[in-house]
């Protein structure tokens, strides 16, 4: 279940997967919202398929850039969508250290 973490609320939500590598068009972001896509990615589903084929376990989560609705006046600048991530770095390296501890702790109790 999603919660709050060091002050990074997480979601639950359903994750879609686009090709790249560019950003979505107005068009694709009402379709996708349509088909009830919360977040849209680029890699984490093909580096997923790859890491159950050679037999891996899996967690994803994503921390979101871009959020684009499909009504923006201009277009998505990457450089904000690299400034968005960068201002949130550490706080995210927390959580993901954290998420690594808790997993490799149940994995040892199997």
């Amino acid at each position: 279940m999603a919660q709050s973490h060091d002050d990074i609320t997480l979601h639950e939500g359903v994750y879609t997967m686009v090709a790249g590598p560019s950003y979505e068009t107005p068009a694709e972001l009402n379709f996708l919202r349509i088909i009830g896509t919360d977040a849209v990615g680029m890699s984490t589903v093909p580096e997923a398929i790859v890491a159950r084929q050679v037999g891996m376990r899996v967690l994803g989560f994503s921390l979101i850039t871009n959020t684009a609705t499909g009504n923006e006046t201009t277009e998505v600048n990457h450089a904000e969508v690299l400034s968005t991530a960068d201002a949130v770095r550490t706080k995210f390296a927390h959580l993901v250290m954290g998420v690594v501890k808790v997993v490799g702790n149940q994995t040892e109790a199997l």
